[in-house]
């Protein structure tokens, strides 16, 4: 049992694991900006190498201030061990490969980021890695998708940028079934608001560079999972293709995830009344966010700080729309402290074919916002000028 086992969420965002008497009394974790690390003889240099010995060898294969993230992020997705990356790509690439070898299948979402997209093509044209999508509906659909060549099955919820939400434990029954490991995106929702570990999903990524490090100033990954799954991984993937976390960036993660707990909140609390107003607002057609239903009343602790929505009017309109904004940015990242809005059919996800995109529910009128933690009047009242400016 560890020493913060027994505090709640928000303190151990704060405090980890972390022991300042490890790191010369220091209340906050040190940056080790090193690149390699000395032995104190060769035989210790082996030792290491061969695994015989715990303890640091080069910053490629692990760094104090990475270990110190990934046993955060570990705590608290309720996850065994941690691995961090250079990107939220790289997490879902190391996950991907790490997982499957030519002619296996993937079981995907019906609707996920370009980038993952784009990534699943690439697997199907060099290693003939194919790949399907399912809504995860009903029991029957599932165990209609699986094959005897799915190796895992990857799941977006709430799905980038339609905010649809998966039904995990339904899709974990299943996949138990089968013996076929699932892996979920918790970018959207971070460990604060849902844990799918705990509903029994076997490994979880982060895009990093969002809700966790929250201030825009980092890209990361990270992906959380049992000892087995993350070692392997660690041992194979990311050291040999290197998709590495800089120890920096481990650093900035750390302080994000202090105030984790504390930003979530706010920007949820902001999300629910911008979703209000919209709902209401006549130049809107439509508005997605996951509504928490009694179904995912375990699954999720609230809904988050994204949301979609649709406008009445022309592609023109939508231009207009975003265009007359001004205290909101036009940026295609999310989770960060100030609000964003961007076009996914042209951005995000312009790498996905029209037809795939409007079977994923990306229509042409579709923008996706984070919503920050401005006062949400200002966000509001931004967005309502640049409505009443459209046609």
């Amino acid at each position: 049992m560890t020493n913060t086992e027994k505090y709640r969420f928000e303190t151990k965002a704060v405090h980890g694991t972390y022991k300042s008497s490890m790191h010369h009394d220091s209340l906050v974790t040190p940056l080790y900006q090193t690149s390699t690390f000395t032995f104190s003889s060769l035989d210790q240099g082996a030792r290491r190498f061969a695994g015989e010995e715990s303890g640091y060898v080069y910053s490629r294969l692990s760094n104090p201030t990475v270990a110190e993230f990934e046993s955060r992020m570990a705590e608290l997705e309720e996850g065994e061990e941690a691995l961090a990356f250079g990107s939220g790509m790289a997490a879902v690439s190391a996950a991907l490969i790490g997982l499957t070898k030519a002619g296996d299948h993937i079981l995907c979402s019906k609707g996920l980021y370009g980038c993952t997209f784009g990534l699943l093509e690439l697997l199907n044209e060099k290693y003939s890695i194919t790949h399907s999508f399912s809504t995860f509906l009903t029991v029957e659909e599932i165990r209609a998708s699986i094959t005897d060549k799915t190796a895992c099955i990857y799941i977006e919820t709430p799905i980038n940028p339609t905010m649809h939400v998966i039904n995990l434990p339904l899709v974990v029954a299943v996949a138990k079934e089968h013996g076929v490991p699932v892996i979920v995106d918790n970018t959207f929702l971070t460990p604060y608001l849902q844990k799918p570990l705990a509903l029994g999903c076997d490994l979880v990524i982060h895009s990093a560079t969002k809700y966790i490090g929250g201030h825009g100033d980092v890209v990361a990954g990270v992906m959380v999972g049992s000892t087995n799954l993350i070692q392997g991984i660690r041992k194979t993937v990311q050291k040999d293709i290197g998709g590495i976390l800089a120890p920096f960036d481990a650093w900035l993660l750390i302080r994000g995830l202090k105030t984790l707990p504390v930003r979530m909140d706010r920007h949820c609390e902001n999300a629910e009344k911008i979703v209000e107003k919209l709902k209401i607002h006549p130049k809107v057609k439509a508005v997605y966010y996951p509504e928490i239903e009694s179904s995912f009343e375990k699954q999720m602790k609230r809904s988050g700080g994204v949301l979609a929505f649709e406008l009445n009017g022309s592609e023109e309109s939508v231009k207009k729309f975003v265009n007359e904004l001004s205290l909101i940015s036009i940026a295609v990242s999310l989770g960060d402290t100030e609000t964003l809005i961007q076009h996914p059919a042209s951005m995000t996800h312009a790498v996905v074919p029209e037809a795939i995109r409007k079977e994923m529910g990306i229509s042409n009128e579709l923008l996706r916002l984070s919503v920050g933690l401005e006062f949400w009047e200002d966000i509001w009242r931004d967005l309502e000028s640049a409505l009443d400016k459209i046609s």
